[in-house]
């Protein structure tokens, strides 16, 4: 799979823009604050329905317009056919399109065209709180298990109602443990359920995850994601039971999987309190690859894989490490932006990478 053309108006710092795309790699140039980024969150917008940077659509419409478009037009090696898509947004309305037709969630568009960004916000998944790194790995999971994306959907509008129900019973001093229950009876099968599927899906890709680190580091520290989760330790029905006291106290929900965190280790230790700039880097890239080969695994399909930066923000090791899977086809289509024309056309044209320059 790859995208072919790529149309703009009104994204972000493009008011209107067209462009036809390399099936293999697409270096995006121009100098600082020229767009190169907000292409990439376009074709990042086209696989997620959402913007990589932004939390709100409002924050991606061209300064002084009210709406953006963007349409793209994926081509598959596996049918030999084309699928025109295009992402809407206008008046707080955002649409999802696939050859004209809309798409009735656009929960049911995820995971269709795969994309992988690679971005110097990744530490943030390393030097975050675990609400980040859930979110992370939940966005891989959900890319290829639809059920699952609507069980954390589900699951996120019982919490709120949950919670509303504690506050109230905070605030009125009052407490009805069998309102409490009728909403407990329907998180407990979907947490436990996501439950296991975080468990499955972190056993499943340690290994891959541990290889391309290994890659990109050498062989000199040992790495490993560990889930972390109260339901590793007690029953869903005991572990609420347990915090009944503290939840009516607090006005809030101290048990389930919104709690969960992923301990990210290196030589057993943290690697956001022990692990130097590099090793950092490492994890976060090793993440970042993890995630295109599982997704790969699971599809077969090769996600689009976006690099942000990278040639500043990484150091000659680890890309050189990365442009050998460039150049030994490991990847699919690949987009990397960079402020400097002739070091990427000089890099990718010294190892023979088939690629196109984009001017932003």
């Amino acid at each position: 799979m790859y995208l072919k053309n790529l149309q703009l108006t009104n994204f972000k710092s493009y008011e209107s823009a067209d462009f036809d795309l390399d099936p293999n790699v697409n270096g995006i140039v121009g100098p600082n604050g020229s767009g190169k980024t907000n292409l990439l969150d376009a074709i990042y917008y086209l696989s997620y329905c959402k913007s990589y940077f932004s939390a709100q659509d409002i924050f991606s419409v061209r300064f002084d317009t009210d709406f953006f478009a963007i349409h793209g037009e994926f081509f598959s090696y596996e049918t030999q056919n084309s699928t025109a898509v295009s992402c809407t947004y206008k008046n707080g309305h955002k649409s999802m399109r696939a050859n004209k037709k809309e798409y009735p969630r656009l929960s049911a568009h995820i995971g269709l065209f795969p994309v992988v960004m690679v971005s110097p916000y990744d530490s943030d998944i390393i030097n975050e709180g675990s609400e980040v790194r859930r979110k992370f790995f939940d966005m891989i999971i959900s890319q290829f298990d639809k059920e699952y994306l609507q069980q954390i959907i589900t699951y996120r509008k019982l919490l709120q109602q949950r919670n509303a129900v504690l506050r109230q019973f905070a605030e009125s001093a009052h407490f009805e443990p069998e309102l409490l229950q009728i909403i407990d009876d329907q998180m407990m099968p979907l947490g436990t359920c996501i439950f296991g599927k975080r468990r499955d899906f972190i056993a499943d890709m340690q290994s891959i995850f541990q290889n391309h680190y290994a890659r990109l580091a050498g062989d000199r520290e040992q790495v490993e994601v560990v889930y972390q989760s109260g339901l590793l330790d007690t029953s869903y029905p005991d572990g609420l039971r347990d915090n009944a006291a503290n939840d009516a106290r607090s006005g809030f929900s101290n048990f389930g999987v919104h709690k969960d965190d992923f301990a990210l280790l290196i030589n057993g230790q943290p690697v956001k309190r022990f692990g130097s700039q590099g090793q950092q880097k490492s994890f976060s890239l090793a993440l970042r690859l993890a995630q295109f080969d599982y997704s790969y695994q699971r599809k077969q399909v090769k996600p689009i894989l976006l690099l942000d930066d990278i040639f500043d923000k990484l150091d000659k090791t680890r890309i050189s490490a990365l442009l050998q899977m460039v150049g030994q086809d490991h990847f699919g289509q690949v987009f990397l932006t960079d402020t400097d024309e002739t070091r990427v056309s000089q890099i990718l044209t010294e190892r023979g990478i088939p690629h196109k320059i984009i001017r932003s």
